[in-house]
């Protein structure tokens, strides 16, 4: 029963599968180019937001998950789910948070 509980509160991103080592070089890449465009080669901002560590503290995984899905409204942040994977953004949420 205990193990249940604890399972249970798990956030649902530390299910997720990892991604592939070829995917996840990927994922560095669009993540450095791609979203380093507006966020900054070193994701400290520029025309987005910037999202170290210290900047998403306070930030749940599933708002950062429903920005990266969805894009935000009224910004330049498009939706990525036609490229990404529920799996692959939760990873990236997670490397975000957790750089090291």
């Amino acid at each position: 029963m205990k193990k249940l509980l604890f399972l249970a509160c798990l956030s649902s991103s530390a299910f997720a599968a990892e991604p592939s080592l070829e995917r996840q070089t990927e994922l560095r890449d669009l993540l450095k180019n791609d979203c380093g465009a507006c966020h900054g080669l070193t994701l400290q901002g520029g025309l987005g937001l910037p999202l170290q560590p210290k900047n998403l503290e306070g930030k749940s995984d599933e708002f950062l998950i429903d920005a990266i899905k969805n894009g935000r409204k009224g910004t330049a942040m498009p939706p990525w789910k036609p490229f990404l994977n529920p799996d692959e953004i939760a990873w990236l949420v997670h490397l975000l948070k957790n750089p090291n």
